[in-house]
């Protein structure tokens, strides 16, 4: 299963509709196989629908995430204006690393000093 980030272009003082997540799960067709389709409307710098699917490959899919979305902007009416800027799997810190993971590298503590 892949986790698809499709970032979305707003219209001057466009907003994501409450409903985005819940209408493109609808709109997916069998053949696509997402499985659940997230709503991060306050991302920076813009909305982000977040779609977990099965696919092949990461290419195959970025690729149905992509065209989801798409079908999603050309059918839902408050989305008029809307565009995709891409649809892409987020990247990720290794598991501790990055902002969840520890304050320092514990094999280099902030207070090693050579004497």
């Amino acid at each position: 299963m892949y986790l698809i980030h499709a970032q979305l272009s707003a219209p001057p003082g466009g907003f994501l509709p409450s409903d985005a997540a819940r209408r493109t799960l609808a709109l997916a067709r069998p053949g696509e196989r997402v499985e659940h389709v997230t709503a991060h409307p306050d991302a920076v710098p813009d909305p982000v629908l977040g779609v977990f699917l099965v696919a092949e490959s990461l290419a195959e899919a970025e690729a149905l995430a992509a065209v989801l979305c798409r079908r999603l902007l050309n059918t839902h009416t408050a989305l008029a204006g809307w565009g995709l800027r891409r649809a892409q799997a987020p990247l990720l810190a290794p598991l501790g690393h990055g902002p969840l993971g520890p304050p320092e590298n514990p094999s280099h503590p902030s207070d090693l000093r050579r004497e």
